[in-house]
């Protein structure tokens, strides 16, 4: 067991109600998702549990989940081990299978066929190899020399950890295990997702090697909704992909505080489609590099294992499509985006896979 650290304020009534409705309507849509509606509803509750994240009890058709993991742990977990518990009942209920370990083989092959993490262990499991670390390592290398004052040398050094990304992962396609994939979450879930985001989302998704997806989460203590974005690849892809993510952020903002005085910005009203354009103008500059290393005999076409493992967590995915204004600030903020080069170390930014609380059941 690890220690939760100090114990969170329980709920009010009223929260926790809400709480239990909402983990009903997400045992609803699983159930149609991923088991044809063939689960007959249980009783959900919250345990105090501290040594195990959830688990399905026979006797009384419970499926009690730990109070912990849901106040102290990103909604994905949670519902992450919601699906895990509903596999158990599954194979109860549904398979009459007895005489096997809660984890064996009828439950395996219930959770590989729709999609579900056998280990449920909340926050995903690193498991990148020693080459996606080592190319990680130089990809912070040469993005620490794209910070040099010195433009050409900077432009140089993006490009080289921009052809690096893109051979290593034509070179690793097709060589991974779903295993080798992990899930990480961008945005704070507190606030809106603005059009600037969902830009540098589908950057991201186009450039990166990740599949980016808008998610919806809830909030215990607040007892309302929101949104983030959820990152699916490699451990190093995604390290990146984060890194990309909040560089980004923060970069859209400096630049429209340099130049909303640029005589195509009408009011502060314009802020968006600037910024917007900012990363337009940044995905122009990777799609000329792209096209430049498929000269080289690069040339990226897709991850099916990704792919495949995407579609397992999100069996119903649904599209939209969204508008870009073209106006002068937009087109303001396009010229100021091809101008950025990518620098800095990758850190640690923040994720949703910080150290395991408990143990699944």
């Amino acid at each position: 067991m690890i220690d939760p650290g100090p114990t969170a304020p329980a709920l009010t009534a009223d929260l926790e109600a809400a709480l239990l409705r909402e983990l009903r309507a997400n045992f609803d849509w699983e159930n149609h998702a991923r088991f044809h509606r063939r689960l007959t509803p249980p009783v959900i509750v919250l345990s105090d549990a501290a040594t195990r994240l959830g688990r399905w009890i026979h006797a009384t058709r419970t499926l009690e989940l730990a109070r912990p993991l849901v106040l102290t742990r990103p909604w994905s977990e949670v519902v992450s081990v919601l699906a895990h518990e509903m596999a158990h009942q599954y194979v109860d209920e549904v398979l009459h299978v007895v005489g096997e370990t809660a984890h064996g083989d009828s439950f395996q092959k219930v959770c590989a066929a729709v999609g579900i993490d056998a280990r449920a262990a909340g926050a995903p499991v690193p498991a990148e190899g020693v080459e996606g670390a080592r190319v990680l390592d130089r990809i912070r290398k040469l993005l620490a020399l794209a910070a040099s004052a010195n433009q050409h040398e900077a432009e140089i050094a993006m490009r080289r950890a921009h052809e690096l990304m893109l051979r290593h992962n034509i070179e690793a396609a097709g060589a991974r295990h779903r295993a080798g994939y992990e899930v990480r979450h961008v945005g704070d879930p507190h606030k809106r997702l603005d059009r600037v985001q969902h830009a540098i989302a589908g950057l991201l998704a186009e450039f990166f090697f990740v599949k980016v997806i808008q998610v919806p989460v809830y909030l215990p203590r607040l007892g309302k909704r929101g949104s983030t974005f959820e990152l699916v690849g490699t451990h190093a892809n995604l390290e990146m992909a984060i890194h990309v993510f909040e560089f980004l952020r923060a970069t859209a903002d400096r630049l429209w505080l340099a130049n909303w005085t640029d005589a195509r910005v009408r009011s502060g009203r314009d802020r968006l489609s600037y910024q917007t354009g900012v990363i337009g103008g940044f995905r122009d500059k990777l799609v000329e590099e792209r096209a430049a290393l498929q000269g080289t005999g690069l040339v990226w076409i897709g991850d099916a294992d990704l792919d495949t493992f995407y579609r397992d967590r999100h069996p119903r995915i649904t599209t939209r499509q969204r508008t870009v204004r073209l106006d002068g600030a937009h087109a303001a903020g396009r010229e100021a985006g091809r101008t950025i080069v990518l620098h800095k170390p990758v850190a640690h930014g923040p994720t949703s896979g910080a150290p395991r609380l408990l143990r699944p059941a």
